[in-house]
């Protein structure tokens, strides 16, 4: 009866159509499922079975950080962000203008690491999202020292560094114990991040653009380890890299995550 009423023909493609719905609602959830991290890359498998213990063997041998995992790994609850600035951003199509929002963040430990990332997308959140993966995954070493005697804990930079991104140009002075970080709240917050206490800051160039004047900061951050003081000349012995000593335990294949049924 209820095909002649439809003149014949069947009940079409309604129950294709259900059927495709109920997929789309099963990739949603797997892929809202946040679980336990399986590694993708050779240094990810390392630092899950605990053959790198810190953050600084992979700087030692210039290993690039492809899983932003790793970096939660070894700072874990030390590690804090913080949104710098948001900014809508546009392009002119043929349709009109379409906006996005760029989003500056910074991660650090106040205890010698600090990131910087940008991300630009449709929606804030995650545009947000976005830039703290990313400043995780740039995260660097920040090398401190003293100014005058070496008592205590280090304090301030070894030496003088700038850094420079546009028309900004900025430079940290190294400051007696007790000083502060003598800067503007851009680059204060920054360094803060970083683990400096005691700095002297200038500055030149547009520095309402605060954009360049962080990425300028994080410029003279990452120079702290460019300079060799004679402390650092005393000779060092070569060592095999992580990816060849542990070369029996990369060649294993990987067990892989098993499905949700």
């Amino acid at each position: 009866m209820a095909e002649a009423r439809r003149g014949g023909f069947g009940r079409g493609f309604g129950r294709r159509g259900r059927r495709g719905g109920r997929r789309r609602g099963r990739r949603r959830g797997r892929g809202d499922d946040k679980g336990e991290w399986m590694p993708v890359t050779k240094l990810g498998r390392l630092v899950k079975d605990g053959k790198i213990n810190s953050l600084e063997e992979i700087y030692l041998f210039s290993m690039p950080i492809k899983e932003y995992q790793i970096v939660d790994h070894f700072l874990k609850e030390a590690l804090k962000d913080e949104v710098m600035k948001i900014t809508p951003v546009q392009k002119q199509t043929r349709a009109g203008q379409r906006t996005r929002f760029k989003a500056y963040v910074i991660v650090g430990d106040s205890n010698g690491h600090v990131g910087l990332g940008v991300k630009c997308s449709k929606e804030v959140a995650t545009a947000i999202r976005g830039a703290i993966i990313l400043a995780k995954l740039s995260v660097i070493p920040v090398r401190r020292g003293y100014w005058g005697g070496k008592v205590g804990d280090p304090h301030t930079v070894p030496c003088k560094v700038t850094g420079a991104c546009g028309s900004v140009r900025f430079r940290i002075i190294p400051a007696p114990r007790g000083t502060g970080l003598v800067a503007a709240g851009v680059p204060k917050k920054v360094l803060s991040f970083a683990g400096v206490q005691d700095a002297y800051t200038s500055s030149k160039g547009q520095t309402r653009t605060l954009g360049n004047f962080v990425k300028a900061t994080f410029k003279a951050c990452a120079a702290t380890y460019s300079y060799l003081s004679p402390d650092l000349w005393a000779p060092n012995s070569f060592v095999k890299g992580p990816f060849q000593e542990h070369t029996d335990f990369l060649k294993t294949p990987q067990a892989k995550k098993s499905k949700p049924m």
